[in-house]
This record gives C-alpha cells, structure tokens and sequence, in this order.
C-alpha cells in the first residue's frame, strides 16, 4: 500500500448548538420553558431564520394540525397559564428583593470593644463567607460568618467598622454591588449592664 492510497481522516468538528439567552434551553425547546413569550421576543431579535422556522405562522400550523381542537385550546391554556406563573413569581421575588432590608449593627462588647453585625445581604444573593472574606482583609480585622439569635445567618467583623461597610456598600465594591443603599439600615445596640 502506498501513502497515497490512504487518506488522512479529516477531524470531525463539534456541533454548535444554540441556547436560549431566557430559559437556556436550544430554541425548538423553549416551548417547555417557563417563560415561552421572552423566548419568542430574543429569538426574533437574535436569530431572525430560527424564528421563521420555529414560530412562523406555517411552522405552527404544521405542529398544531396534528392536535384536535380540544388538544390544541387545552395547549394554549396551559402555556398561558406557565407563562402566567412565571412572572408572578419573577415579580415576588422582585417585590421581597426590593422589600428585604440589611441591618449594620454596631454591638458594644466591653467599654471600648465593638463588633460590627451585618444581616440581610443574603436576599440579595451575596455569598456571606466571599464578603466576609472581603471584609477581613479590607478592614484587617477578624470577620466570620456565624448565627444570630433568631437563627439567619451574619458576618460579624471586629471592630467598630458599620460607617465604613455602608461607604462599601455606597460604592459597591467587591462582592457587596447589588445592595440598594435605601435598604441598608444601621443600628447601636449597647450592652446591657447588670443591675446594681
């Protein structure tokens, strides 16, 4: 056998497969995702030819020419009804987001030592150990995630930090961008003293 005769195999190149900029599903199945409008609206600005094929006039009366009547109203009714749900949902999740409130703390410990007590950032999908972390080295303090008394979770940082934390907070620095400043709250809580 001469070299000649034997060809070299071409290397198979991957598929490209197109995702959903909205459910992150590919396009022909966007129909079993939550949100089937916003996908529709992307696609159309995004992919004008997928479009066509998927959810033109013709392309859809060749799915539904399938279904009976009654199958095809049921159909309809229930993606209504996702598409419904899924953005009461968006919107509750928006209205707690906006409604949760993130409290600084300022906790004397004994008559000069303070400690710094931030809760709430969780509603607003900040990573507590990341900012915590954050915190120590920016403050060059002692900063862990621990419980609270009514069992939600804290970063609590030596010191007496909390002007400083809403200024972070205020120029959204690190894992802290995201917290509306009108949500951030701070309050002085002195230590008890025992009675006389």
């Amino acid at each position: 056998m001469s070299s000649s005769d034997q060809q070299e195999p071409q290397a198979v190149r991957p598929i490209e497969v197109l995702y959903c900029q909205i459910c992150t599903f590919p396009p022909e199945y966007c129909e079993f995702g939550s949100s089937l409008k916003r996908c529709k609206e992307w696609l159309q600005g995004a992919q004008p030819q997928l479009f066509e094929k998927y959810y033109s006039d013709e392309a859809l009366q060749s799915k539904i020419g399938t279904l009976s009547l009654e199958a095809q109203a049921k159909l309809e009714k229930d993606t209504a009804k996702k598409e419904a749900k899924a953005e009461a949902k968006a919107d509750a999740a928006l209205k707690k987001k906006m409604a949760s409130q993130v409290s600084i703390k300022r906790i004397e410990r004994n008559k000069r030592k303070h400690v710094t007590a931030i809760h709430g950032l969780e509603a607003f999908d900040i990573d507590l150990k990341k900012a915590a972390k954050f915190l120590a080295q920016k403050f060059a303090t002692g900063a862990s995630v621990t419980k609270n008394a009514q069992g939600q979770d804290e970063i609590v940082v030596q010191g007496d930090v909390s002007d400083d934390v809403l200024e972070l907070i205020e120029g959204a620095a690190g894992p802290l961008k995201g917290v509306p400043v009108d949500n951030v709250v701070i309050v002085e809580e002195k230590k008890k003293k025992t009675g006389e």
